[in-house]
Order: structure tokens, then C-alpha cells, then sequence
């Protein structure tokens, strides 16, 4: 499998213990599934060569979590785990609730408005902020342009997950909220 079909699930911060446990920082909305995982596979964050794990131990502390490999039991074994991802293959991820998606499968999705009688590709998704009580908003950039797109599920028509398009219909001048200011806009100013 290509790290394509992976998801990070953590990043691993430091040794912890002598026995060659890591602690890693939770880079997932739930960790309460290490319980049913055995196998996990490591990378460094700049490279595409996945390692397989066997996952022997895990517990939660301090809201990070301690990891213990299978045949990592020093000290300096864990220190070569230092900053490495940990990974999932992707169709082992949680069932979402309807509606609800990844932010990494958001992310390098094309966003197209059909609010339009002719649809328009706004950008691709680069970002996604979350925001407490709101909606979180999509960050898509076309060129040197940057939108902020509020994700609320009454602008949400479709979203094509294996081919990374998200279909939208934006209320009428929301893209224009994040336009260029004109020449004669700037004078103005």
C-alpha cells in the first residue's frame, strides 16, 4: 500500500520509560480505537517508506499516549522513533455519523460552487479551521487567491471523497468577500 492509503493517527514526541516505550501526541478525534489496533506502521513526516509495528501496549497520560512497540525495549531503541508519524491504513479508520467527514479527506479536495447556472472551481482545499460553536471554514486557494468558505451543511451538495471534490452552493457574493481589491478599490481607500 502507498502512504496514500494512510492516515496519521499520531506523531511520536519522545522515549518514555526504559523499556523502551514512546509518548506521542494524539493526532486523532478518537483515540479511544488504539484499543482494537495491533498493527501500526511508522514514517518519518518527509518520507514516503512506511515500517510496520506491532502494537504490544498503549495507555493515555497526560493527554498524550504511550506506545510500545514490539521488539523496541531500551531507551535507545525508542529514541530512533523520535518524530516519526504513526499511521492507519485508511478503511481502518471510525465510522462517521451522516454528514460528517474527515479533515484529510477535505484537505486537496477541489471546491466547486454550483451556485451558479454554470459551475465554478473555487480552489483546492489547503486548510480547515476549526471553530468552537461554528462552522469551521475551508481554506481553498486558486492561484495567489485564498478563500475562506464557511463548511455549513446547507451549502454542502455533494462530496465526491474518492475523487476529492467537494460540490457547494456559496450564498451569493461570499467568494467576493475574499476578492482582490480593484484599482479603483484601492484608490478609494
Amino acid at each position: 500500500m502507498s502512504k496514500r492509503e494512510f492516515v496519521v493517527v499520531a506523531r511520536i514526541v519522545r522515549p518514555q520509560g526504559r523499556l523502551g516505550e514512546v509518548t506521542a501526541e494524539i493526532l486523532t478525534d478518537f483515540p479511544e480505537k488504539f484499543v482494537e489496533r495491533r498493527q501500526l506502521w511508522l514514517s518519518a513526516e518527509d518520507s514516503s517508506d512506511l515500517h510496520e509495528y506491532t502494537l504490544e501496549d498503549h495507555w493515555f497520560h497526560k493527554r498524550r499516549i504511550v506506545l510500545k512497540f514490539a521488539g523496541i525495549d531500551s531507551i535507545s531503541d525508542a529514541e530512533t522513533l523520535s518524530g516519526k508519524l504513526v499511521h492507519i491504513p485508511a478503511h481502518s479508520r471510525a465510522v462517521l455519523e451522516k454528514d460528517s467527514f474527515y479533515v484529510s479527506d477535505l484537505i486537496g479536495s477541489k471546491l466547486v460552487d454550483f451556485s451558479a447556472t454554470v459551475p465554478r472551481m473555487v480552489g483546492v482545499i489547503e486548510d480547515v479551521q476549526q471553530n468552537v460553536g461554528a462552522a469551521p471554514i475551508l481554506l481553498a486557494r486558486d492561484k495567489d487567491q485564498e478563500y475562506e468558505v464557511p463548511f455549513a451543511q446547507e451549502y454542502i451538495v455533494r462530496f465526491d471523497v474518492p475523487n476529492k471534490v467537494l460540490e457547494m452552493k456559496l450564498p451569493q457574493g461570499l467568494l467576493d468577500v475574499n476578492a482582490p481589491l480593484s484599482g479603483k478599490d484601492k484608490r478609494e481607500r
